[in-house]
């Protein structure tokens, strides 16, 4: 059983006050976040705030780069030349490292967003673009488990972070279910937790088609746009400590 797991939000994503208030509350409860930086959202503004607050909790701070479409939100796949997106991949990286910089706070890790993190589960290009600008960056990788960019990372060296969702329904193939399709998103706080419990102790948590799958996780993710988000932190955060599972950032 694991006996420590790494709670990670994507922040950022959202200037308004409401939103980044919720965020840096969400800050008391992770031990990780992922911060938009530029791709999808964000601004040098949210960048900075959030990487402010992030330090002075003591949150792992990430970036999480995206295909640019700010329009979709990175929600949409897109037909992009390679070179095209390894260029606007890395201006994200260090849009979001100077910032880091300038308030000397670290950036310890790269989490893709949305379409493109999806994509790259199974596409080799993909999964080679993502890989060699974390080795160019000296950063941790965070992905889904037993796909190409897993199987990459390990290959070229790059430290690989197993994550798993709460909040989202698996397919059969143990990837995520479409935002599109129907109970994509797992709304009740209570099915969260229970989800979130049994992807840290290593137990089958029930996909589409009511098929058991194992999903392997170092770190649970939560959403935060998705609806009572800081309620749901709170609650897979306490629902943990009482199985006595401490929370910590992945070791370096």
């Amino acid at each position: 059983m694991t006996f420590s797991i790494d709670l990670n939000a994507d922040l950022g994503e959202d200037d308004s006050a409401e939103a980044m208030a919720r965020d840096i509350a969400i800050m008391d409860v992770v031990s990780s976040c992922n911060i938009a930086c530029g791709g999808h959202a964000g601004s040098a503004k949210t960048m900075r705030a959030m990487l402010v607050a992030a330090k002075e909790k003591g949150v792992s701070a990430g970036a999480h780069p995206s295909y640019p479409d700010r329009t979709n939100f990175g929600r949409q796949s897109m037909t992009i030349e390679p070179a095209t997106l390894k260029a606007s991949l890395l201006e994200q990286v260090e849009a979001i490292k100077a910032v880091a910089k300038d308030v000397a706070a670290d950036i310890t890790h790269l989490k893709p967003h949305g379409a493109l993190y999806n994509d790259a589960q199974d596409d080799e290009i993909l999964a080679d673009i993502l890989v060699e600008i974390t080795h160019m960056e000296n950063l941790a990788l965070v992905s889904m488990a037993e796909s190409a960019i897993h199987e990459k990372a390990v290959k070229n060296g790059v430290r690989f972070i197993a994550e798993a969702f709460i909040d989202r329904q698996y397919a059969q193939h143990s990837r995520l279910v479409s935002r599109t399709e129907a109970g994509a998103i797992i709304a009740n706080d209570t099915e969260r937790v229970k989800q979130g419990l049994a992807l840290v102790k290593g137990q089958p948590i029930m996909a589409a088609g009511n098929t058991p799958k194992i999903i392997p996780a170092e770190t649970l993710c939560l959403h935060s746009d998705s609806d009572g988000a800081l309620e749901t932190a709170k609650a897979m955060r306490r629902a943990l400590e009482l199985e006595g599972i401490s929370i910590a950032a992945p070791e370096a």
